[in-house]
């Protein structure tokens, strides 16, 4: 066991034997113990025979207290060189009840303590480590939770490194794509505006050609039958002679003429240009749209499929906020997306439906009460109505279709601001709405659905 200090024998002389704590008020018995003047007379409150000390039992005949003042300068001086002694060993702080050193640490109560504390009634029954042991110990567990924050802090290092690595790789390749779809596009619309002019100037060469061989035919036509009318006239006359002279005429006079025949060289080019024609509506198709419907415009009596590709109407209003976006009279919907530039085709199944409208309408068409769906008041389409089928211009326009189509083709050129509807079942025109004649602002598929049952949707 280790010696004792000089400061913890300064501080043992400098405790009250009965309260365990540093003197308060020190007083002196005959037999020369010291107590706490409280301490003493706590211990013989109530007695009035003969007084003993608390320490050594001896007893005496009064109750003769003389304070100790050397002891309280004592009491003084040990508390000092307690204070120093815990700021040279480090002990990280007083006791605030007693002045001593925090030495002591309370397992139950997770508190440091000073030697007085130990021996007090709130941590006697404790059990009280070293505070350097019970610091070791905390150290450790410490650094057992810094070694996992650590080990997990790597391990994000890790996945965020490797993170922004495939952020970078995902990056690159869609720049890639992006620049081999600008190329493409590019290249696609070099290709149309070429095929364009071309087709263009072949169709003028054409218009020439026509104009040149009907000429030709009309004035064979008119030579021929200028040439036959003499002949009838001729053959009149000869056949008012007399018999003798009426057999005198010659067989081959009386054959008629073989007609002309339309000219199988235009026949053939008209032939060679049509084909040209469907090999372009071909290379159209690459710009078919995904088109999707958008659920804030549609009116409240028209269900969406989930998927956002088809719509029908139902029996009754559903109870939907009446934001701005949507129709609140026709039984109309937009499409999510919107063009502003280039050319975009979408198909949209019908079937034999008697009541439907398709086409495009401009971003700000109106959505409120009782619009006018024409280009007037901002939507280009066809549709059917009691059977007949008709183009919505003011006012509509029948068109004399020699079938029913099933799917319509919607064909939106934003450059040239013109839209195109054409049978996709045989790619037969069915209207054009002229260059110029839809706006220059952001323009969106639109659907009109009508009764009976009508369901539209929009073909992958």
């Amino acid at each position: 066991m280790a010696a004792e200090s000089p400061v913890e024998s300064l501080q043992e002389v400098a405790t009250c034997p009965v309260c365990l704590e540093y003197f308060t008020e020190p007083v002196s018995l005959e037999c020369g113990h010291n107590f706490c003047r409280a301490c003493i007379s706590q211990c013989w409150e109530g007695s009035d025979t003969d007084i003993s000390c608390p320490q050594c039992r001896e007893t005496g005949q009064q109750r003769n207290l003389r304070p100790n003042r050397q002891l309280a300068n004592v009491l003084e001086i040990a508390k000092r060189m307690s204070l120093q002694a815990a700021k040279e060993t480090g002990g990280g702080g007083v006791c605030g009840e007693h002045q001593e050193a925090l030495k002591l640490f309370c397992e139950e109560d997770q508190t440091p303590i000073c030697v007085i504390c130990r021996e007090s009634r709130a941590h006697r029954a404790h059990t009280v480590v070293p505070i350097q042991e019970a610091a070791q110990e905390y150290k450790e567990k410490i650094q057992t939770q810094l070694k996992t924050l650590r080990d997990e802090r790597e391990k994000l290092l890790g996945l965020k490194v490797t993170g922004d690595g495939k952020s970078r790789e995902y990056l690159k390749q869609t720049q890639t794509e992006r620049q081999k779809i600008v190329s493409e596009f590019q290249q696609l619309r070099q290709f149309l505006e070429e095929q364009e002019r071309l087709l263009l100037a072949q169709l003028e060469k054409l218009d020439e050609e026509i104009v040149r061989l009907q000429n030709e035919n009309v004035t064979k036509l008119s030579e021929e039958i200028s040439r036959l009318s003499e002949l009838i006239s001729e053959m009149e006359g000869k056949c008012q002679k007399p018999a003798s002279e009426f057999l005198q005429v010659r067989q081959g006079e009386t054959e008629a003429p073989i007609p002309l025949k339309t000219s199988p060289e235009l026949e053939e080019r008209v032939s060679g240009f049509s084909q040209k024609i469907i090999v372009l509506w071909e290379a159209l198709r690459k710009f078919k749209a995904n088109v999707t419907l958008d659920p804030d415009t549609a009116h409240p009596k028209l269900i969406l499929s989930g998927d956002r590709k088809s719509v029908r109407q139902g029996d009754t209003r559903q109870r939907l906020p009446n934001n701005p976006e949507r129709f609140d009279y026709w039984p109309c919907v937009l499409g999510c997306e919107g063009f502003t530039s280039g050319r975009h085709c979408w198909e949209v199944e019908v079937g034999g439906r008697q009541y439907w409208a398709v086409g495009v309408a401009r971003e700000s068409v109106g959505r409120k009460g009782g619009i006018s769906l024409s280009p007037e008041w901002g939507m280009w389409a066809v549709g059917r109505w009691l059977g007949q089928f008709q183009a919505l211009t003011d006012p509509v326009t029948p068109l004399p279709l020699s079938r029913a189509p099933s799917r319509i083709r919607v064909c939106l050129d934003c450059d040239r601001r013109q839209v195109t509807f054409i049978d996709a079942g045989d790619e037969a025109p069915i209207f054009t709405f002229p260059p110029g004649s839809v706006p220059g602002e952001r323009i969106r598929p639109w659907l009109w659905v009508g009764w009976g049952g009508a369901r539209l949707r929009l073909c992958p």
